[in-house]
């Protein structure tokens, strides 16, 4: 043992380091909340728009900034792939299975976030597929924010889970671009050639 360190001082730094299994429960815990409250506010949301919206005239907001017009989407983005819905909610229950899965080896919370956020907005629009009209797996999803002019003559209608969903994608390409990794590192080009130096010095010897 070196010298003035005793047994009580090497149990307090054991102490104070982070703890893996801790720091895991913080990231799944910030996925979890970021993707339930998504779906949740989408529900919400959803439910407000159709009770309110339901035969009546476009709601211009903000000057015409933001209509809200409800709109049931059979297909994917713009309304294409309608006929194939049931697969469309086969592909979104996979990738949000796989994304819960693969976030157990996140340890970066900005990336739990993304994931989070993306999670969220894939089963938002789940929960429409398979339970709204006109059967499961076959439902319509709720759009009802329509930008600059209703009935999407300007930009497609969308909803809150959309929104999570890009906002997450957009995240992601963002922490790849500034060299976030998802173990909580960040990539440096300075270190990358620094890395390469000593290769390059052997490789001449």
């Amino acid at each position: 043992m070196p010298a003035g360190t005793t047994g009580e001082d090497e149990q307090a730094t054991i102490d104070a380091a982070p703890r893996p299994g801790r720091a895991r429960r913080v990231i799944l815990t910030l996925f979890f909340a970021v993707g339930l409250g998504s779906i949740a506010l989408d529900v919400i949301t959803k439910t407000i728009a159709v009770s309110s919206l339901q035969g009546r005239e476009p709601v211009e907001l903000l000057g015409g900034l933001i209509y809200f017009d409800l709109i049931r989407n059979g297909g994917a983005a713009w309304g294409m792939g309608s006929e194939y819905t049931w697969v469309l909610s086969i592909v979104a229950i996979c990738v949000s299975v796989g994304i819960a899965a693969f976030v157990w080896r996140v340890k970066s919370a900005p990336w739990a976030v993304a994931f989070g956020l993306i999670f969220g907005g894939a089963l938002g629009n789940i929960v429409d597929r398979v339970f709204r009209a006109p059967a499961a797996f076959h439902g319509h999803v709720v759009d009802f924010i329509s930008p600059f002019e209703p009935g999407g003559q300007a930009y497609p209608v969308f909803n809150l889970a959309d929104s999570s969903l890009v906002i997450g994608v957009c995240l992601v390409v963002l922490l790849e671009l500034t060299g976030r990794r998802m173990d909580g590192t960040r990539y440096s080009k300075d270190a990358g050639k620094k890395a390469a130096e000593p290769a390059k010095e052997t490789a001449g010897e």
